[in-house]
């Protein structure tokens, strides 16, 4: 048995971000090897992981968790606890590692994301709105508004 030497312990940073202008982030965050356009907010305990890109004015609510290869338009909202997952298990279990099999995700413009939502690797299209706890698992290729698990088109939007 080895001695107790305590574990190991990391903090909470941000570290190899490129931030636009009048970026507000509410601390502690967790944020790595991305971009954060102008304009952005970023709640308190989110995660942004590299190669990562959040788009112009975009709102992110606390809790939530922005995994590799997530694009995110301008003006979009995620809402709290929002979760984005880019391995989609594909071998039958966790890619451990191998991030060939991790998938892209890619959010348009005017996308808002309710609170509790999951977000698979998909492409959602502009002005689209994913309500509270919903599954992404398919690409939407429509406006309107979508909701359920797994997330179905329930309405168009009203636009102007």
């Amino acid at each position: 048995m080895t001695p107790k030497t305590g574990p190991r312990r990391l903090q909470a940073a941000i570290t190899n971000v490129e931030f636009g202008s009048d970026v507000t982030v509410v601390e502690p965050v967790n944020l790595y090897g991305c971009q954060i356009h102008e304009g952005v907010f970023i709640g308190p305990f989110v995660e942004v992981q590299s190669e990562v890109i959040i788009g112009a004015r975009t709102r992110v609510q606390s809790h939530s968790f922005i995994c590799s290869l997530v694009r995110i338009g301008t003006d979009c909202f995620i809402g709290h606890g929002v979760m984005f997952i880019n391995d989609s298990f594909a071998s039958g279990g966790p890619a451990r590692g191998n991030t060939d099999l991790w998938g892209l995700t890619t959010l348009g413009d005017r996308v808002s994301i309710g609170s509790n939502a999951t977000i698979l690797p998909v492409s959602i299209c502009d002005d689209v709105v994913v309500g509270a706890g919903s599954v992404v698992i398919r690409d939407i290729e429509n406006p309107g508004i979508y909701a359920g698990n797994p997330a179905r088109f329930i309405r168009p939007t009203h636009q102007k």
